[in-house]
């Protein structure tokens, strides 16, 4: 007997988000609509991407819908908290029982503040709701993948930053996003160096470090607002890390060795990844050999990667077929 098994391939870029703001509170009173949780802060695409293949086959009737999922050929599932919180929401929408296999792929490592969760996100909404024609709308997809990161404290603004695309400014928190794109040279290079992961659900449930997160994140956006650059922006980013003292409570010593010795050089700045062991600093083609070389003393600790601003499209779509099994 032959049957159908359908595949899509969606691409959505990692994005670095360079300070924020947490917003789950209104006068002191817990917020409890996920739409309106989030962030405020301002951020950036990056040149590499999250890829995510979701294939699927319809099941007999009397089965029950299931789904597996990978990130980086690592069988995760269940563990994968907001790509399964997704799929426990399609599935509702469909009246028809399915065994979906759901693969993320990323270029940049996962936990080390690249928004890696935040593209998967994206990724598994916009390509199930191509995939099985759900005819959701733009703003609905954006809307259960913002909701996902929420609900599982994987991300706040990440899903709005990586919608708004290139440099950009989120405004207010929730959903539907409020941002606002800043302009950057076609030619600026964004080193990056990481050494590690962080849990975000880790700092964002650590009431002190959330409460200093709040005040310095506040005072950044404004100071980005009065001036809305490139260059103020890795400034305000690099104040906020220090304000918050987030390298000294979570000990990321050689991440503010390597901080500090970037800031020496003649560049546009450098700052921490929210939330990770990773480092990105802004500079010119000329400065790039200097960067690496400062990045490179800090080997086989860390690993690098030569990325740019990425002001294109955030969903993309490469492959959508159905094969006979």
């Amino acid at each position: 007997m032959v049957s159908v098994k359908n595949k899509i391939i969606v691409e959505v870029p990692h994005r670095i988000s360079g300070f924020f703001e947490i917003v789950d509170k209104e006068n002191g009173i817990p917020i409890e609509n996920p739409e309106r949780i989030g962030s405020r802060g301002a951020g950036f695409n990056v040149s590499g991407v999250g890829k995510t293949v979701i294939s699927y086959k319809k099941l007999k009737k009397e089965e029950e819908s299931s789904c597996t999922i990978y990130i980086n050929e690592e069988k995760l599932d269940t563990e994968a908290e907001t790509t399964h919180f997704i799929f426990n929401y399609i599935k509702k929408l469909i009246d028809y029982p399915i065994n979906a296999k759901i693969e993320h792929f990323f270029d940049l490592p996962v936990g080390c503040g690249y928004g890696a969760s935040g593209s998967g996100a994206l990724g598994t909404i916009f390509g199930m709701n191509k995939l099985l024609t759900l005819n959701l709308t733009y703003l609905e997809s954006g809307r259960i993948a913002h909701i996902a990161e929420v609900v599982n404290k994987t991300g706040l603004g990440t899903v709005c930053g990586q919608l708004g695309g290139g440099l950009c400014v989120l405004k207010e928190p929730g959903y539907p996003c409020n941002y606002e794109r800043l302009k950057s040279p076609n030619d600026l290079f964004v080193i990056c160096g990481s050494f590690g992961a962080i849990k975000t659900k880790s700092v964002l449930s650590d009431v002190n470090l959330s409460s200093e997160i709040k005040r310095a994140g506040k005072i950044a956006l404004n100071k980005l607002l009065l001036e809305p650059n490139y260059k103020n922006f890795v400034k305000v980013s690099f104040q906020f890390v220090e304000s918050t003292h987030i390298m000294d409570v979570l000990n990321l010593e050689k991440t503010k060795e390597l901080l500090d010795d970037l800031w020496k050089l003649n560049i546009a700045g450098a700052s921490m990844n929210q939330l990770g062991r990773s480092v990105y600093a802004f500079c010119e083609k000329k400065k790039e050999k200097e960067v690496f070389e400062i990045y490179n003393t800090f080997k086989p600790e860390i690993k690098t990667f030569k990325l740019s601003i990425n002001n294109g499209q955030t969903i993309k779509f490469k492959e959508k077929r159905t094969v006979n099994i």
